[in-house]
């Protein structure tokens, strides 16, 4: 099984990237992993405080679970990954079957920032973008999405997205085997990444 991590900032097109490849794909031969589906369960924690977790420090996320599930699809096992609710905080009974594939995407801000993830990996991509593009779809993303005003998504900017992406996201860039400016509207990266996938599934 071929394991790809594609990284990057909040907001820097990462889920971009992987709708472009996986339109380019045949459908089926490719099964994807976000890491948000992997944030810590929060629901013991009171609804006031949850509100103030850090979402973007590796504290956040339940590293164990996501490795074991990626060595399980490995060993041609099938899994089911958890969901979660930036509603509520909370990860959520539902769950998704996913079976083998030969080749399986895993997405998210700090996929590359973990050795022992990093280590599963065949090919890491960074997607980069400028601070002020991803700030705009921060803010348009999260008062659709997630139910935020403008200011709250600036005020959580300012005091966390963007200090967490130069301690623990930006520096992530240097494992990358593929550095993706612009993100999803870099047809020429994309194109170089479907490629090498179709050729490892052609075999």
């Amino acid at each position: 099984m071929i394991i790809i991590g594609i990284a990057g900032g909040t907001g820097s097109g990462k889920t971009t990237v992987v709708r472009k490849i996986m339109e380019r794909l045949p459908k089926g031969e490719v099964g994807i992993i976000s890491q948000d589906n992997y944030y810590k369960d929060s629901s013991h924690i009171p609804l006031e405080e949850r509100q103030k977790i850090n979402f973007d420090e590796p504290a956040a996320f339940d590293w164990d679970l996501l490795i074991k599930h990626l060595k399980m699809l490995k060993r041609g096992e099938s899994i089911e990954m958890p969901t979660y609710s930036y509603i509520t905080s909370t990860r959520q009974p539902e769950t998704i079957a996913m079976g083998p594939h030969d080749v399986v995407l895993i997405e998210g801000i700090l996929v590359l920032s973990d050795p022992r993830l990093r280590n599963m990996m065949d090919i890491k991509v960074f997607v980069d973008a400028d601070g002020d593009d991803r700030l705009i779809r921060v803010i348009s993303r999260d008062c659709i999405e997630r139910g935020r005003t403008p200011q709250e998504v600036i005020d959580r900017y300012q005091q966390v997205l963007k200090p967490m992406h130069m301690l623990h996201i930006e520096p992530a860039k240097r494992y990358a085997n593929i550095i993706v400016p612009e993100g999803g509207h870099n047809e020429v990266a994309i194109n170089l990444i479907t490629d090498y996938i179709k050729s490892q599934l052609a075999k």
